[in-house]
């Protein structure tokens, strides 16, 4: 039997193996990066309000996703290495940082082609998004949006607060639910404050006689 050749047949065929794996992490890793590049410009964008460019921003984002996934068939382990998903999640926290700020429907896991755990991560993040939103509406007196915006973080923490699987299914979620729970905290105490003082100003002004 020949030993030699067999095992240098085996060491071939795994070093083929080993090679389709290499070249389709450095396509997904750098994909990944361009993508995660792309969402954190267009959450940039989104606050700014220039909401077409972020719009513009998620469709290249969208595009980079694609290119990874389109080398990944037979490589799970690939897939599953860890940067994908945090592009996956930061794609999420794009788009629902647009949906949210804007007042669009909120689109789901499946039309934004996210598996659930970066899904419900990503609108974490994006919830928390809200806040830097929120005291923008306080510096200019809009009440209205700035409430808004706290009931939607106040509804995506009742969300994930529910979610109550173990942390090795929902990919780190409970961390991500307790830093929103510390924002929105901080956000609510903020609006409340804004509120109070803004109906104080109303009451003293008034009771102040106008004219001399």
């Amino acid at each position: 039997m020949d030993h030699a050749g067999q095992i240098a047949a085996a060491g071939i065929a795994a070093q083929e193996v080993l090679e389709q794996k290499h070249q389709a992490r450095e396509v997904t890793l750098s994909a990944s990066r361009k993508a995660i590049r792309s969402c954190a410009m267009a959450i940039r964008a989104v606050h700014r309000r220039e909401l077409r460019e972020a719009r513009e921003l998620i469709a290249v984002a969208a595009a980079y996703l694609a290119e990874a996934e389109s080398v990944l068939d037979g490589h799970p382990d690939v897939r599953y290495a860890g940067f994908l998903h945090d592009a996956k999640k930061e794609f999420v926290e794009a788009n629902l940082t647009l949906a949210f700020v804007a007042d669009l429907s909120v689109p789901t896991a499946a039309e934004l082609g996210v598996e659930v755990q970066a899904y419900l991560n990503g609108m974490a993040e994006a919830a928390s998004e809200l806040r830097r939103q929120s005291l923008d509406c306080l510096r200019r007196d809009d009440f209205v949006e700035a409430e808004r915006l706290l009931g939607v973080m106040d509804a995506v923490y009742g969300l994930l607060i529910a979610v109550d699987y173990p942390e090795a299914l929902t990919g780190g979620l409970r961390r991500s639910t307790d830093a929103l729970r510390g924002v929105l905290e901080r956000t609510r105490a903020d609006v409340t404050t804004a509120l109070v003082a803004s109906r104080l100003r109303e009451a003293v002004e008034r009771a102040t006689p106008s004219g001399g």
